[in-house]
């Protein structure tokens, strides 16, 4: 079968399970790129663990293409694939092992992130990294901390952009029910966001390091105190 890479934002489900299912490298790879983020971060939502989250993700893939012939297309290919992952997931979290994390102690292990924030033309300034840094650390530590029937609602909704309705069918709740968690959610964000956010705005709008270094070597110049 000729891979249809070129025009793949024209494949849709049916198409791209009949093609993964005629073992079609180009359709196992649009599907896995089309629903990685959403995999890991509905995995994450749940069990609060980067690694753990990955092999999730992994898993979800080898049990789904082993299956793929059981896909109807009677939901979206998106909702299967989350369902997999969730009850991955939820079953991983119900048998929670207490084990030393040493991907956390690996600093040469690059961190995945729940919420990817975005990269200015002035990203190489230090103190806005920092500043960065510091807003989405906040933001993935209050997330981490919601109940885990608000939090995944939260990640689902907010996070993902998942509609309302895509959430209730992951979650095989009414949509009302979503409605409803993800208010309570950002309610509980909001409390949280007010007793922390001091500490942060402190670090805003820096002027440091470099910049300020240069900013008192302009006046010295012109105060005639620097050659």
């Amino acid at each position: 079968m000729q891979s249809k890479t070129a025009t793949k934002e024209r494949w849709d489900d049916a198409e791209l399970v009949r093609c993964a299912l005629a073992r079609d490298n180009a359709a196992f790879r649009m599907i896995m790129e089309t629903h990685n983020r959403r995999l890991y971060r509905i995995a994450r939502s749940v069990l609060r663990n980067d690694s753990e989250a990955e092999d999730v993700v992994q898993e979800t893939y080898v049990r789904a293409f082993a299956n793929l012939a059981q896909f109807r297309g009677e939901s979206s290919l998106s909702a299967w694939l989350g369902r997999i992952a969730l009850n991955d997931a939820l079953e991983r979290r119900k048998h929670e092992r207490r084990v030393v994390e040493v991907e956390k102690l690996d600093v040469h292990r690059p961190e995945a992130r729940v919420i990817p924030f975005p990269q200015s033309a002035s990203s190489a300034d230090p103190e806005k990294t920092m500043a960065q840094r510091q807003i989405l650390q906040l933001v993935e530590q209050i997330t981490d901390r919601l109940p885990e029937i608000f939090r995944v609602v939260f990640v689902a909704r907010m996070v993902e952009g998942m509609s309302v309705e895509e959430t209730a069918e992951l979650l095989g709740i009414p949509p009302e029910t979503v409605k409803t968690r993800l208010h309570r959610a950002r309610r509980m964000m909001r409390e949280q966001i007010d007793k922390q956010i001091g500490p942060v705005l402190m670090d805003a709008f820096p002027f440091a390091g470099r910049r300020c270094e240069q900013m008192s070597n302009a006046v010295m110049r012109r105060l005639g105190l620097l050659a």
